[in-house]
């Protein structure tokens, strides 16, 4: 069953670059780099199947470091991270397209780095063009493309496999009013079979709209977690001598 668990998660990085034989010495010998930057400390949380979770914020808050967490892209100073099932995240879209190729033959690559199998590709390959909305561009060289159409392919594609955790992190302001309309209509479908969507953005209002509870972090400290509402509204109200504390 998906799930994921935060115990007493606490994660830095060196303010400063040095070479990898000298950083490696030092974590050895004094357990953290020297110059070193706090960015999560001490944050426990766990979310279970079919929850929607959004993480709100200032800039520099530890949110997508928290994300990167989730997706094993980095690990944890001290603490836990435990993650049950396959995770897919819209965090970058379009990352890894190759302009020479076209939308069909990015789709392709695109999906089997997300996981999909040869089969799978075969079987999504129709639905996702269609979603997409490209119709014949879909075989155009994707240097024909716009921004907007490269992040509907890249939304398109993810947004068609399996996963059992859905990462977002500031990726919904995709294409014109319908196209967005049609993003949260399939992140609303894939809600309902179970799956996990941990969701960051600066925007309440879009947290509002897709998720039930809301995590608050500050300067890398859990501030609020609980019904969406409720913790949009404290973010909302926070004294600005509240916040210059926090950090």
């Amino acid at each position: 069953m998906a799930r994921i668990e935060f115990k007493s998660v606490s994660k830095s990085f060196s303010r400063q670059s040095r070479t990898f034989f000298w950083q490696f010495l030092r974590d050895i010998l004094y357990g953290r780099p020297a110059n070193s930057i706090d960015v999560l400390g001490n944050v426990s949380f766990s979310i279970g199947r079919g929850e929607s979770v959004g993480v709100i914020g200032p800039n520099g808050a530890g949110k997508s470091t928290l994300l990167s967490l989730v997706a094993g892209l980095t690990v944890p100073d001290s603490g836990s991270v435990h993650v049950e099932g396959r995770v897919s995240a819209l965090m970058e879209l379009g990352a890894g397209f190759h302009p020479d190729l076209t939308g069909r033959e990015n789709l392709r690559i695109n999906a089997a780095l997300l996981g999909f199998t040869p089969s799978e590709i075969d079987e999504a390959t129709p639905r996702i063009i269609d979603f997409s909305g490209l119709g014949d561009f879909i075989d155009e060289p994707l240097r024909t493309y716009s921004t907007g159409m490269n992040m509907r392919l890249g939304f398109s594609v993810a947004v068609h496999g399996r996963p059992d955790i859905l990462l977002i992190d500031e990726v919904l302001a995709v294409g014109d009013q319908e196209f967005q309309g049609k993003c949260f209509d399939r992140l609303d479908t894939i809600r309902e079979t179970g799956t996990i969507l941990l969701c960051v953005s600066h925007m309440p209002q879009l947290l509002a709209r897709l998720c039930g509870r809301v995590i608050w972090i500050e300067s890398g400290r859990l501030l609020g977690d609980g019904p969406a509402a409720e913790v949009l509204t404290a973010y909302r109200d926070r004294p600005m001598a509240e916040v210059g504390q926090a950090q």
